[in-house]
C-alpha cells in the first residue's frame, strides 16, 4: 500500500476534516498546509497529486497516539523515515489503544481471518524466529475493518 492510500483511508475512517489533519501532523512534529494536505489526498492520476513520504506518514500517524492518546512525559517521539506495515499497525494499535482482540475482530469485520499467533508475529521484532512480515492484505483489510467500526458503525449520515 502506498502511504498516500493510507492517509486517505485514515482520514474517511476517522472522519478528518482538513483543519483536523493539520493538527495531527502539527502534533507529529511537522507543519502541514490545508494545499499539502490536498494534494496528498488526491488520487495518483490527477494531475495535482504529491507522493507521501515515509517521514510524513510517521509524523501523521505519530500525531494520531498524541490526538488519542495525549502527549507522554519527555522527548516525543521522532518519526520513522521508513515505514513498514508492520509499524504502520504498531502505531494504529496503540493510537486506538486496540487489544489483539480487538485488532481480530476489525480483520473480521473485513472478512479476513487470522489467528492470535499469527497477529502476534507482526508485533515481533524484525530479527525474531516468529517475525512475521504485515502484508498489504493484511493492512488494507485492517484499514477497511477500521473503516466499517469507527465511521460506518456511526450510523447514516446527512
Amino acid at each position: 500500500m502506498d502511504n498516500n492510500d493510507i492517509l486517505r483511508r485514515t482520514r474517511y475512517a476517522l472522519d478528518l476534516n482538513d483543519s483536523k489533519m493539520m493538527g495531527i501532523f502539527s502534533l507529529g512534529g511537522i507543519k502541514a498546509t490545508r494545499e499539502e494536505i490536498s494534494q496528498w489526498l488526491k488520487k495518483d492520476i490527477d494531475p495535482d497529486y504529491v507522493t507521501l513520504s515515509g517521514f510524513q506518514l510517521a509524523a501523521f500517524l505519530n500525531g494520531v497516539i498524541i490526538e488519542k492518546r495525549g502527549k507522554k512525559e519527555g522527548p516525543q517521539p521522532i518519526p520513522e523515515k521508513q515505514l513498514t506495515n508492520n509499524i504502520i499497525l504498531r502505531k494504529f494499535k496503540i493510537a486506538l489503544n486496540l487489544k489483539d482482540e480487538d485488532i481480530l475482530e476489525l480483520l473480521k469485520l473485513a472478512d479476513l481471518q487470522i489467528s492470535k499467533h499469527e497477529l502476534s508475529a507482526f508485533f515481533r521484532k524484525p530479527g525474531q524466529e516468529q517475525y512475521r512480515e504485515c502484508k498489504d492484505q493484511i493492512l488494507r483489510n485492517f484499514l477497511r475493518g477500521m473503516q466499517m467500526k469507527y465511521r460506518e458503525g456511526q450510523g447514516a449520515k446527512g
